[in-house]
């Protein structure tokens, strides 16, 4: 039986997981009437948590989400686009690991094996 999966890169995961969130931060701040309780609200907590279940999906455990669903609870607070800006963030800390990751393979040549010296 054959297994057919499809596979994402990571800079696809980063791009559907950005267009994801600035749609849910705008539909969050477009549509103000149906958020305006905050924590109160069944449609905002059903957004959030959906967000917050498709981000670990996509981008995995970050410590950047907890904030910004803990502060979407908050009245008012869910206007400030939290979710953009923790997928940013992530993205952003990728990118300095990556740059770091490949100057320490270009500082530090792999070693010669002894015996085929």
């Amino acid at each position: 039986m054959a297994h057919d999966t499809v596979t994402i890169s990571p800079g696809s995961r980063f791009r559907a997981a950005l267009v994801l969130v600035i749609i849910a931060d705008a539909l969050q701040i477009v549509v103000f009437p149906l958020f305006v309780e905050g924590a109160l609200s069944p449609a905002d907590d059903i957004l959030d948590f959906g967000i917050a279940a498709t981000m670990l999906h996509l981008l995995g455990w970050h410590w950047e989400f907890l904030p910004s669903f803990l502060a979407k609870l908050a009245p008012g607070v869910d206007l400030v686009p939290f979710w953009t800006m923790a997928v940013a963030n992530v993205y952003r800390k990728s990118k300095r690991v990556a740059v770091a990751a490949e100057e320490s393979r270009a500082h530090h040549p792999a070693l010669r094996d002894p015996q085929h010296s």
